[in-house]
């Protein structure tokens, strides 16, 4: 499974656990909120996120899959366009 990580800005605490277990692509910004590399997980370092989210003390990282992230992409470009549309029809466009 190819699998991106992502948190949830709103769950996570800033402990910086995430970047301690997974430092390959987890670094922390000066308030110790996790900056995540947002390219797949390769096989070789997929045990690594696991761990990383499974130690996350407030559930906000996650590992999902790739695939879906793309298709959830489309389905928000989608929705953009389509409010955009919409706004334009309506005349409430910018």
């Amino acid at each position: 499974m190819s699998g991106v990580l992502r948190v949830n800005p709103i769950a996570c605490d800033g402990r910086g656990i995430c970047a301690e277990l997974f430092p390959e692509r987890i670094t922390l910004d000066d308030w110790g909120y996790p900056i995540i590399d947002p390219g797949p997980i390769p096989a070789s370092l997929e045990a690594h996120a696991r761990r990383a989210v499974a130690g996350c003390p407030t559930l906000a990282l996650r590992l999902e899959r790739a695939a879906a992230v793309r298709a959830l992409e489309r389905v928000t470009s989608a929705e953009d366009v389509g409010a955009t549309v919409a706004a334009a029809r309506s005349g409430t466009g910018s």
